[in-house]
């Protein structure tokens, strides 16, 4: 039950929402990925997974990135697939399993993952999906998460505590996020929020620690 439950994301979206984005949420949301791409160099850039492409479109017109997308769900590979083509900046769009991508170790420069993790219910799935993310990436990591800490999370256990349904989305504590990652040889460089203790939703970048050639660690 629990690996159809974990499974849930790679089919669960409905085109129409996705298209149905609301403006002041989406304008919101980007503003936010500007603030993190900001601390980030030129170069190539994988958004996996893409959705509809919104940010993946939005990234390549900045003329900074080169772009790349994929996802599992087909419907969200015709919606980004048609909205890169209807803004004239071609880049691949690939179908891709997250937690077993098929590209090589340090495939692109920056991976970004938007809008996933919270959608994980266990600590091997998150675990999992961090060490691809990390495979793939030479550098950046840019990934969401949901902060226990808001306003809105601390609403949703007391509607839970008060005799309301679990929630569908799940959120994890930074310090947890930080552990996975550090696992895989990365650190936290910031954390990013519209306003911390009051969005659930956070977006935090991660860099690849600098390995040091044993020829300059002591003893060598």
């Amino acid at each position: 039950m629990l690996e159809r439950q974990n499974c849930l994301w790679k089919t669960k979206y409905d085109p129409s929402k996705a298209v149905a984005y609301r403006p002041g949420k989406h304008e919101a949301e980007l503003g936010l990925i500007n603030r993190v791409f900001r601390e980030i160099p030129s170069g190539s850039v994988l958004d996996v997974p893409c959705g509809n492409g919104r940010l993946s479109v939005h990234l390549a017109k900045t003329g900074k990135y080169a772009l790349s997308a994929a996802d599992y769900s087909e419907s969200m590979l015709v919606l980004a697939s048609s909205a890169i083509k209807a803004q004239g900046i071609p880049f691949p769009v690939e179908k891709e399993d997250i937690e077993s991508m098929s590209y090589p170790d340090r495939r692109s420069d920056t991976v970004l993952c938007f809008r996933l993790f919270h959608h994980y219910p266990d600590k091997t799935t998150r675990q999992k999906t961090v060490a691809e993310l990390c495979r793939v990436a030479n550098e950046y990591v840019v990934i969401s998460y949901f902060s226990p800490f808001s306003v809105t999370s601390w609403k949703r256990r007391f509607r839970v505590l008060t005799g309301g349904k679990k929630p569908k989305k799940y959120s994890t504590p930074l310090s947890e996020v930080n552990g996975y990652f550090a696992n895989h040889g990365f650190e936290l460089v910031r954390d990013f929020a519209q306003l911390s203790f009051l969005h659930t939703l956070h977006v935090a970048l991660y860099r690849r620690k600098q390995e040091i050639p044993l020829a300059k660690l002591p003893g060598y």
